[in-house]
């Protein structure tokens, strides 16, 4: 099923070879980014601090400012390095700092 608020793949950067990643928002990222879920292609090699760099880019300073406080989650595991590389067909979870108890 597809959510109303998925987009289509859209391309971040420019090389030959390519991944494949879906980023998901959820809470306050998903308002601040218009959207649940999109998928991107970006240029092998690229870093998560890559990807983040290109979302806050793109869907300007409402997600940045939600980017800059968020953990993220790189397939289900904690992101402690955004060095790490974006492996094609990943999934990287934003996950913004929730209130409540």
């Amino acid at each position: 099923m597809t959510s109303s608020l998925e987009t289509p793949a859209r391309r971040v950067g420019a090389s030959g070879a390519d991944v494949t990643a879906t980023v998901r928002y959820f809470a306050g990222a998903k308002a601040a980014a218009g959207a649940a879920t999109e998928r991107v292609t970006l240029p092998a090699g690229t870093t998560v601090a890559d990807l983040v760099a290109a979302l806050a880019a793109d869907h300007g300073e409402a997600l940045t400012r939600v980017l800059a406080a968020s953990s993220l989650l790189l397939d289900g595991l904690a992101v402690h390095e955004r060095t790490v590389a974006v492996p094609d067909g990943s999934t990287v979870d934003v996950l913004p700092p929730f209130a409540g108890g």
